[in-house]
């Protein structure tokens, strides 16, 4: 009986330690977003639908505000002047992506906020922003109920195929430029995928054996 208790404590023990593990990275991660949230810009599209031409659609509109924001502010913009330019663009910007969303067949229109927003954690490239609250500029088309797509809009780190590309050196030289070297160094350092696999009945005959010896009672 003592073998068990033993077993049950270590298992125990060993829960506790990682529930407190794992609130720890889920603490680290929090904070690292409330930081991270005042110094950069993220950009949120939302389709009308899930329909396979709305979520086309949805693309195509990202693609089509990206460059004409970069066109006009260029890659190289503060986080301030991005802001100020869409503040100042933002009636122009809306009545040009209504135009385009209608050339390309779609009978709804677009509208754009600008405020904090909550964001799951995300993969850009080789860098991994925590789940938290952001600084954003959200796009909302139609009904807004479709899936979504985000990136960054300062530093500029916004990719066709953001869980494929490398985020390019001069990127990671703006936010670097404007983080602390711990919240930057994090950003690439993401946390190990961790699988749990609880095998219960083996655990549970594993405190009544040891060493081979069978311990467990048995029925005659």
């Amino acid at each position: 009986m003592s073998i068990r208790r033993n077993g049950l404590a270590a298992g125990i023990c060993f829960v506790i330690a990682l529930i407190l593990w794992l609130a720890g990275l889920a603490a680290d991660d929090e904070a690292l977003a409330s930081r991270l949230g005042r110094q950069v810009l993220r950009f949120h599209v939302i389709a009308d639908s899930n329909d396979p031409n709305a979520q086309s659609l949805k693309l195509s509109v990202r693609s089509f505000l990206l460059d004409r924001i970069y066109e006009d502010v260029g890659e190289s913009a503060s986080k301030e002047e991005i802001l100020d330019y869409l503040a100042g663009s933002e009636e122009s910007l809306i009545k040009e992506t209504n135009e385009f969303i209608r050339l390309h067949g779609g009978t709804y229109e677009a509208s754009l906020e600008i405020g904090e927003s909550y964001f799951p954690t995300k993969v850009y490239g080789d860098m991994v922003f925590p789940a938290g609250n952001y600084e954003s500029v959200k796009v909302i088309l139609g009904q807004g109920k479709g899936r979504n797509w985000w990136c960054v809009l300062y530093p500029s780190l916004c990719f066709v195929s953001d869980t494929q590309a490398v985020v390019p050196e001069a990127s990671k030289q703006q936010l670097k430029n404007v983080l602390a070297e711990d919240d930057f160094q994090s950003l690439l350092s993401a946390h190990p995928k961790i699988r749990f696999s609880f095998r219960l009945e083996e655990w549970w005959d594993s405190l009544w054996q040891k060493e081979g010896d069978p311990l467990k009672p048995t029925q005659d």
